[in-house]
């Protein structure tokens, strides 16, 4: 067990399956000591739970907690290119899209969802880069999307 692993356990999470694609496209890709997620959304179980948009639909406690989910498919999808999550160095970006209403402005705070899970599983090496953007519409109606590139050891699988 990577110590990444029992660290996404101390926190009472899972890590999940690799989601399925709704495209074609490939859940995550690496180029040299990075590795680059596509868009990564909240599902669960294979399906979004919530639909819709902040500021109207959804609340920024419930786009947060969307962002968790989303943060840990993206690792699921790293995973799945590098095996153990131990082997990665550093999260370096991540962009979160919101799907907002115009006056909506905390798409910040609800991007935090993933950039604080990536900083109590990794610590000091969770800490990135990253942009959050308000958007007005985003694939199958989810109210959050993420993508995420981290560095890789060199001889990550």
């Amino acid at each position: 067990m990577s110590k990444t692993l029992d660290r996404i356990a101390e926190l009472g999470l899972t890590l999940p399956s690799v989601p399925t694609p709704a495209g074609v496209y490939v859940p995550a890709l690496r180029t040299g000591n990075y590795v680059h997620t596509s868009g990564q959304l909240p599902v669960v179980d294979g399906k979004l739970e919530v639909t819709g948009h902040l500021g109207e639909d959804v609340d920024v406690d419930t786009g947060y907690q969307l962002a968790r989910t989303a943060g840990l498919n993206a690792l699921a999808a790293i995973a799945g290119v590098i095996g153990d999550l131990d082997k990665i160095v550093r999260v370096v970006k991540v962009t979160g899209f919101v799907n907002s209403t115009s006056d909506f402005t905390q798409q910040p705070a609800v991007i935090n969802g993933v950039s604080e899970l990536y900083g109590e599983i990794f610590g000091d090496r969770g800490q990135h880069a990253r942009s959050a953007v308000g958007v007005n519409t985003l694939p199958l109606g989810t109210p959050v999307e993420v993508e995420v590139v981290v560095e890789v050891e060199a001889d990550a699988a």
